[in-house]
């Protein structure tokens, strides 16, 4: 099987590491990574992202282990475009976290249109940190959490107040 996700992935943290998880074991995986153009326009908090360079060494860091523990193989691909590259053939599921369902939903109605089969949308569930929110990227550039959602120590300072 040919599985696709995309994103920003900065930094990457656990919430991520479970959709690459759950990608390789469905199959080989190509990684949608947002353009430098593309980054600030999918995300719905403006924060600075760092360049699609670093973001992408950091991200084959990540993906290398895990591919070579599924026995699978990888690939990293820009994208321009919000749709990316779920939108060509020779992709069979799409893997998702659950805010991102309705833009899967719209690449199979455009796969649809072009007179291809709809992709396997797989969700693959929020990670919680330790106070019971999710990991986000947002969370940890503003320190309230490290990438495996542990409290920072000011982020528990704070809490205890």
């Amino acid at each position: 099987m040919n599985v696709a996700l995309g994103g920003t992935f900065d930094p990457v943290h656990d919430g991520h590491h479970a959709l690459f998880e759950r990608a390789f074991s469905l199959g080989d995986v190509t990684v949608g990574l947002t353009s430098d153009s593309l980054a600030p326009k999918t995300r719905a908090v403006d924060r600075p992202v760092r360049d699609y360079e670093t973001r992408k060494a950091a991200l084959a860091d990540e993906l290398e282990p895990l591919a070579a523990a599924h026995d699978r193989e990888f690939d990293i691909r820009t994208l321009h475009e919000p749709t990316g590259i779920a939108t060509e053939p020779r992709f069979d599921a799409l893997v998702v976290s659950p805010e991102t369902v309705d833009g899967a939903e719209r690449i199979n109605e455009l796969r649809v249109e072009d007179g291809l089969d709809p992709l396997q949308i797989e969700v693959v569930d929020h990670v919680m940190a330790e106070d019971g929110d999710r990991i986000s990227s947002t969370r940890i550039l503003n320190g309230e959490i490290d990438r495996h959602g542990n409290l920072t120590p000011a982020a528990s300072g704070r809490q205890s107040e």
